[in-house]
């Protein structure tokens, strides 16, 4: 049986520079497992860092790396929907057994899975924002196993685990960005930066759910541990669209990615560094709410606010007022709800589950839903 389908919407531009769509559709991007509805998706691939924003080559066609390109990464889906009507035929677990390394040197295999509804305990020399789009799944560290399920984000730094599917199957998106170990395949945690907690009392506007954030790293060799799992300790608001919240999970601030403990106390900003990356959840409020009450200071108060006054492109004969543009590759994932992408030239409709490469194109994002949409965004430095 095929993979399950799922919508990628791929931004560029016209010969006068205005932004629009160039792909719509089922990525191109499958690889299928000998197991049913078992493999993954590639949505986009990249082999340098910044990111290239123009060509017309499709990078999800290129050949399966794991994990991801030297240098670069991918954003991939992974479908782990397998099932067995006679629980007798599921393969048996391999024995835990010493770290062995795969692919190129790049990751590290210690046993424990069946490669049917349980991976094997792996490192990869990586750090991956990992989404729940569907289902369920548990995740195993060496000091705990959490249950994560549709909404919920880990930012896996390098460290060991294990992924088990067995409750519901799920499907869960990788933005998988390359990686230094100093320490060579150790890959454990470098300096001492603490790890950032939501200050007492902090409180979101109405109708924004908190996002949980999942933070994993190896303390020391060959031991993983959960560094935090809570609400995202950075949240900012704009007073002019009441609902409105951005919360900020992860920051990479070069490349290859650094292997430490927290990266929120670096510069809040809606552009990554130029070598980096920042992953955002953004929860966007219906239109009707603000529409009608926000003009040119409105829209710039926010933009200094998000640390990014450039970024707007404000114009009174704008498709929409908080219209942007910055020079980033972004993949936005629809969490939740509805929202429309409005470019320069049209306008696109998407919903929970969807996908968007956005290649440095000016857009807005307009919820004309009566309920909140929740996008995650990861932007990653582009040229």
């Amino acid at each position: 049986m095929a993979l399950t389908p799922i919508r990628r919407v791929v931004t560029g531009v016209d010969a006068r520079g205005r932004s629009k769509v160039v792909w719509d559709g089922p990525s191109p991007g499958e690889h299928e497992s000998a197991v049913p509805n078992k493999g993954h998706i590639d949505f986009w691939t990249w082999r340098e860092t910044p990111l290239p924003l123009a060509g017309d080559d499709d990078p999800a066609k290129w050949d399966d790396e794991f994990p991801g390109p030297v240098g670069g990464g991918h954003l991939r889906v992974v479908n782990w929907l397998a099932r067995a009507s006679d629980p007798s035929k599921i393969p048996p677990r391999i024995p835990f057994h010493a770290p062995e390394v795969a692919h190129g040197g790049r990751s590290w295999d210690r046993g424990g899975g069946n490669n049917f509804d349980r991976t094997a305990m792996h490192k990869t020399q990586s750090v991956d924002y990992g989404i729940m789009l569907a289902g369920e799944r548990s995740l195993l560290l060496d000091d705990c196993e959490l249950l994560m399920k549709p909404g919920d984000i880990v930012v896996q730094v390098g460290a060991w685990h294990l992924w088990d599917s067995a409750r519901l199957g799920c499907l869960m998106a990788f933005d998988m960005i390359c990686a230094e170990f100093v320490d060579g395949p150790a890959g454990t945690a470098q300096g001492n930066d603490p790890v950032m907690r939501p200050q007492p009392g902090q409180k979101l506007p109405p109708g924004v759910k908190p996002q949980r954030r999942i933070v994993t790293i190896d303390r020391e060799a060959g031991k993983s541990i959960l560094v935090a799992d809570g609400p995202s300790p950075d949240v900012r608001i704009d007073p002019a669209r009441p609902g409105f919240a951005l919360q900020r999970m992860w920051v990479v601030d070069g490349a290859p990615a650094k292997i430490v403990f927290e990266t929120l106390h670096l510069p809040h900003t809606l552009e990554p560094p130029a070598k980096g990356s920042v992953l955002n959840v953004v929860t966007i409020p219906p239109d009707a709410a603000w529409q009608g009450k926000v003009g040119a200071a409105e829209v710039a108060a926010y933009f200094k606010a998000m640390g990014s006054p450039g970024a707007s492109t404000y114009s009174p004969q704008a498709p929409h007022p908080y219209m942007q543009k910055t020079r980033t590759l972004d993949f936005g994932i629809v969490l939740e709800g509805e929202i429309v992408l409005v470019l320069d030239t049209q306008e696109v409709t998407l919903k929970a589950g969807e996908i968007v490469v956005q290649r440095g194109t000016n857009h807005a994002w307009s919820n004309r839903s009566g309920k909140p949409a929740v996008v995650s965004i990861a932007s990653h430095g582009a040229k």
